[in-house]
C-alpha cells in the first residue's frame, strides 16, 4: 500500500496534522455554508438590519438572529432532504422584496423561540406585516396550532379566507381546499 493516496499516520505529528487539517476543513465548511444562527438570548423588539432571506417563512437579522415568522407557513424550499415545495421559490422572492428596504420591525408574542432555536416574530415593514401579507397572497398558510394572540389568529384567518375566496397561490393549485 506505499502507492496509495490514503494511508494512515504512523508519528504523532502526523497525527496532529491530520486533526488540523479535518478542523480547518471543518471551520471551511463551516463558513461557506453559513449555518442558520440559532437562538443566543432574549431579542428586543424593533427595527433590524435584514441580514438575509432564508426561505419565505424564515429570515436572518443582524447581527446573527434567524427569525421565524409567526402564524405563516410557506411551502418548503432548504429543508434537508426535501424537494421544493410548488410555490416555496415564489413565496421566497415575495419575502425578499418585502424586505428589499434592508431593515424591518420584529414583534412577538407569548411563545419567543421555537423548538429549533430560532426567535418567532411578526415581521414588519412599512406598517405592512409580512406574516398576514403572505397569507393573503396565498404563498402561506395560515398555521393556528402555536401560542400566539387570538387577535392575531383571527387576522390571519381572515386573510386566509380571502387569498382562498380568490383562489390564490396555493389556493389555485387543484385540491387545495
Amino acid at each position: 500500500a506505499a502507492n496509495s493516496s490514503l494511508s494512515i499516520p504512523k508519528s504523532s505529528c502526523d497525527t496532529a496534522l491530520v486533526v488540523a487539517l479535518a478542523l480547518a476543513a471543518l471551520a471551511v465548511a463551516r463558513i461557506w455554508i453559513g449555518p442558520a444562527p440559532v437562538a443566543t438570548g432574549p431579542l428586543a423588539e424593533g427595527n433590524y438590519a435584514i441580514a438575509r432571506v432564508i426561505d419565505g417563512d424564515t429570515i436572518v437579522v443582524a447581527p446573527k438572529s434567524t427569525i421565524r415568522l409567526i402564524g405563516a407557513d410557506t411551502p418548503e424550499t432548504v429543508k434537508p432532504e426535501h424537494p421544493v415545495e410548488p410555490l416555496g421559490p415564489e413565496a421566497t422572492a415575495f419575502t425578499k422584496r418585502f424586505l428589499s428596504g434592508g431593515s424591518a420591525r420584529l414583534t412577538f408574542d407569548r411563545e419567543r423561540v421555537d423548538r429549533f432555536g430560532r426567535h418567532l416574530a411578526y415581521v414588519w415593514a412599512d406598517h405592512r406585516l409580512l406574516n398576514e401579507e403572505l397569507i393573503r397572497n396565498g404563498l402561506a398558510r395560515f398555521e393556528p396550532r402555536f401560542h400566539y394572540s387570538e387577535l392575531m389568529k383571527r387576522r390571519f384567518r381572515q386573510a386566509e379566507r380571502e387569498a382562498k375566496d380568490a383562489h390564490l397561490g396555493i389556493w389555485s393549485q387543484p385540491g387545495a381546499h
